[in-house]
């Protein structure tokens, strides 16, 4: 088979494709035949050496989090799923980047009827992110004021969606050139962060998604109002105790694959309330272009990557 691995931490030079030896399902697992996969920006980090401290890994690296593709073999002591069926999944945060991956059955879901392979393949990790984000703050979301901080963006248009989907009031940030988009997803108002500093348009927000992750989108928690949640994607260790002693809650999270919540983002997909937003499709051998282009942080929707 072919995938994409890193030998060494470094740039996108670094990305070989290449041929190895394709897996096979083991007790508890679906051998998948991967049709596409998706970047995210994760990925880079990983391939940078960033997140090294916090994670290191043993090389050669397969990087890639989301796959959609088509089951070819069941593993011993695995119920429920058949040779043939179509799925979708976060498998993690690496192993990916192939045409064949060997996957825990328990955290893959069907894929959404009628939804096409690079389509699936845009959605698991960042409508995950989203959804277990929103969730993170505990509150029913009908009538609450969410504000989506960089909505454009793999995680932020799903956010806006999914808000929507629950009965939010949406306001949302982004670019002139991405407004219309982001109106289209359902939001009620975008905020040009260019041209209108976005503290003085949102006001009173009970619940503040940031998916910038740098200290000017900390800087906005005063918007929050006493009681409300700011929950934050990335960035480092600010000082929350300004918020905190305001009454403004600081959330962080990290996402984790749960096949349960894709059931659920799938059935939502197929009632035409949720749709994956797909920039640009690219085959597997020109992963490192997509790398640098999600590197440079104005990737509209996802970047796909068809095997």
């Amino acid at each position: 088979m072919k995938r994409v691995s890193i030998h060494d931490y470094g740039g996108p030079e670094q990305l070989v494709y290449e041929d190895a030896a394709a897996p096979v399902a083991g007790p508890g697992q679906l051998l998948v035949k991967v049709a596409a996969s998706s970047v995210n920006p994760v990925d880079w980090k990983i391939r940078s050496g960033a997140t090294r401290a916090m994670m290191d890994f043993p090389m050669p690296l397969v990087l890639g989090g989301d796959i959609a593709g088509t089951v070819v073999a069941v593993g011993e002591g695995v119920s429920g799923w058949a040779v043939g069926e179509e799925v979708f999944a976060l498998i993690g945060l690496v192993g990916a980047y192939a045409e064949y991956v060997a996957v825990n059955a328990a955290i893959v879901a069907r894929k959404p009827v009628g939804l096409s392979f690079e389509a699936a393949a845009a959605l698991p990790l960042v409508a995950l992110t989203a959804w277990q984000a929103l969730a993170e703050d505990g509150r029913e979301l009908k009538g609450k004021h969410v504000l989506v901080h960089n909505a454009s963006g793999g995680v932020g248009t799903m956010a806006v969606q999914l808000a929507k989907a629950a009965g939010a009031r949406v306001t949302a940030s982004a670019s002139a050139k991405n407004a219309a988009l982001v109106r289209g997803l359902g939001a009620d108002l975008v905020v040009d962060f260019r041209a209108s500093p976005v503290d003085v348009v949102a006001k009173d927000v009970d619940i503040l998604l940031d998916c910038v992750g740098n200290s000017a989108a900390f800087a906005l928690w005063p918007l929050v109002r006493a009681g409300g949640s700011m929950i934050r994607l990335g960035g480092g260790a600010d000082d929350a105790k300004p918020a905190e002693a305001a009454g403004v809650r600081i959330l962080k999270i990290r996402v984790r694959p749960d096949a349960a919540q894709l059931r659920e983002i799938a059935a939502l997909v197929e009632a035409g309330k949720l749709r994956p937003v797909v920039g640009e499709v690219l085959p597997l051998a020109e992963v490192a272009k997509a790398h640098v282009a999600s590197q440079g942080g104005h990737v509209l929707g996802k970047i796909v990557l068809k095997m």
